[in-house]
């Protein structure tokens, strides 16, 4: 009977119950997606991909409810304000994810291809980043000071380093040197393989090339977006869903933005001035100071809100 009990499905705790469904929907949607969405190769709409990225916000938000509903509110405003904050960076990724496609002239057929592996590869990387993060964290608490600083660093640095972003060259990136020095590549890149052959020999195509560029620079995105929802919470159940949930929600984003990315033209300052917000939120600490969670939701939706309203405010003027 003892042995019944202990296999019983309602013996198993509530976060497994979470992580459990969390991971069963990400499969999921990732098999869709290469089962049906792959096949298609078309640009979609300004009208799909405003649904599509309503969709994946509605999907959040759902769990962020059910987060809310089941672990309490000072967890589900945990996961809103860890999920605005990486929405917002990833407004920042999709900047530099088109000067990449155009800087290797993608055609828009393998855009939906290039992102998809792309934000595969960004679901790995982070879910490796977090484990790691919070091991640290567990370990050595300090680290966290150490976070804000970087933090407030990078926040600055995206402030007033507009014009570096606007001239990135992905040829200055580690995995283009070394994939170019060490394997044979194509100059078509009209082609949807990861190899070919052309005169005879096997070749690897620029759509790789470009994969994996898109996947490094994520990277270093998570360097910054990690830690900062670090300073909100160290629940990992939090932490990984908040970040997957944003990246999830990427590629529709992508195209919504894509053609009006433009058009927030002050953004960045909003992004930047979260990331020193955030920054100075974990330095506080040292002197026994944590501010609210939903004070801090309520930060960030004025940033990320105030950014861009004064965006079209500007551009109205402008014009």
């Amino acid at each position: 009977m003892t042995n019944l009990i202990l296999l019983s499905p309602f013996s198993i705790s509530l976060d497994s119950w979470l992580y459990l469904g969390f991971g069963a929907f990400i499969i999921a949607t990732l098999i869709l997606d290469l089962g049906f969405f792959q096949k298609k190769q078309n640009t979609p709409s300004f009208k799909t991909t405003l649904l599509q990225t309503a969709f994946w916000f509605v999907l959040a938000c759902g769990f962020g409810a059910v987060l809310w509903l089941m672990k309490g509110h000072e967890t589900g405003a945990q996961f809103f304000s860890g999920y605005l904050m990486e929405w917002s960076l990833s407004a920042d990724n999709i900047f530099v994810f088109i000067l990449i496609l155009k800087f290797f002239k993608m055609p828009d057929t393998s855009h939906q291809r290039v992102l998809f592996w792309g934000i595969l590869g960004a679901i790995i990387f982070r879910a490796i980043f977090i484990a790691l993060g919070s091991a640290l964290v567990a370990q050595f608490h300090w680290v966290l000071y150490i976070f804000g600083a970087i933090l407030i660093y990078t926040g600055a640095k995206i402030f007033f380093d507009k014009e570096e972003e606007e001239n990135y060259n992905p040829e200055g990136n580690f995995i283009y040197k070394f994939l170019k020095n060490k394997l044979p590549f194509s100059n078509d890149v009209n082609h949807i393989a990861f190899a070919v052959m052309e005169n005879g020999k096997k070749v690897y195509t620029p759509l790789l090339l470009v994969i994996c560029i898109i996947a490094t620079t994520d990277v270093i995105f998570a360097i910054d977006s990690i830690p900062a929802v670090f300073s909100i919470t160290q629940n990992k159940l939090v932490i990984y869903s908040s970040n997957i949930f944003a990246v999830m929600g990427l590629r529709s984003m992508f195209f919504l933005l894509s053609s009006i990315i433009k058009r927030f033209a002050y953004l960045q300052q909003g992004i930047s001035f979260i990331l020193i917000f955030i920054g100075a939120k974990m330095l506080l600490e040292i002197f026994n100071i944590q501010l609210p969670t939903f004070l801090s939701l309520a930060i960030i939706i004025a940033a990320l809100g105030g950014s861009i309203l004064f965006s079209f405010v500007m551009e109205k003027r402008k014009a």
